[in-house]
C-alpha cells in the first residue's frame, strides 16, 4: 500500500514548521508519516529527518512538501534528489504547485521538476542578493543592523575602565563584566574614541 510521506524544514530554530505541518497534514500526511528537521539549513546535503524521510520511503509512495525550496537550494542537489526517487520507485508532490503529484519517472514531469528546481535556485541568489544589498546600504547610512543587543552597557564600561586605572586588573573586571579581556579592550578603546 502507498503512502504519503511529509517533510517540513526551517533554517533557524527560531522559524516555525506549524504552517508547513498544517499543510501537510490537510494533504493527507498521517503525522506518523511527517518527518520535520528544525534549524537546519537547505544548503546541507544531509539532513537527519530528511534522511530518515527517504528511508521510509519505499516504490509507490509519495514524499510530500510544501514548497520545493525545503528540498534544497541548488538545481544539480534536486536534480540528484530526483534521480534517488525515480530509481526506488517513488513520487513527489510539491503543494504550492497545485499539489498535482511531479511524476519525475516521466519526460514531462523530469522537466517540470528541472525547471522548477532552477526557479529556485534562481528566487533564493535573487534573495540573498536583496539582503546583501540592503546590508550594505544600511551599514553606508550609518544604520543600526539588528544582531544580539549588548548586554553590557557603555557606563558600566566606563567604570570598569576607572578601575583598571585604579589597579585593578583588566582580565579581572572583564570577567566580572562577563567578556573577554579581547572585548572589554576594544569596547574601551570604541568609547574612548
Amino acid at each position: 500500500m502507498s503512502k504519503l510521506i511529509g517533510y517540513a524544514r526551517v533554517s533557524t530554530r527560531q522559524q516555525s514548521t506549524d504552517r508547513q505541518q498544517a499543510d501537510l497534514l490537510a494533504a493527507g500526511v498521517r503525522r506518523d508519516d511527517l518527518y520535520v528537521d528544525q534549524g537546519v539549513s537547505g544548503a546541507r546535503a544531509s539532513r537527519p529527518q530528511f534522511d530518515r524521510a527517504l528511508d521510509a520511503l519505499v516504490e509507490g509512495d509519495t514524499l510530500v512538501i510544501t514548497t520545493l525550496d525545503r528540498l534544497g537550494r541548488s538545481t544539480q542537489n534536486m536534480l540528484a534528489f530526483a534521480d534517488e526517487l525515480r530509481s526506488i520507485g517513488a513520487g513527489l508532490r510539491v503543494l504550492n504547485l497545485g499539489g498535482g503529484d511531479v511524476d519525475t519517472a516521466t519526460p514531462m514531469g523530469s522537466m517540470l521538476f528541472t525547471i522548477m528546481a532552477a526557479l529556485a535556485q534562481m528566487e533564493h541568489e535573487i534573495k540573498r542578493e536583496r539582503i546583501t544589498d540592503s546590508i550594505i546600504k544600511r551599514r553606508e547610512a550609518g544604520k543600526d543592523l539588528g544582531g544580539r543587543p549588548r548586554r553590557v552597557t557603555d557606563s558600566q564600561i566606563k567604570s570598569a575602565v576607572r578601575l583598571v586605572k585604579g589597579g585593578e586588573p583588566a582580565a579581572q573586571v572583564a570577567r566580572d563584566l562577563g567578556m573577554s579581556r579581547a572585548t572589554f579592550y576594544r569596547r574601551s578603546r570604541a568609547l574612548a574614541d
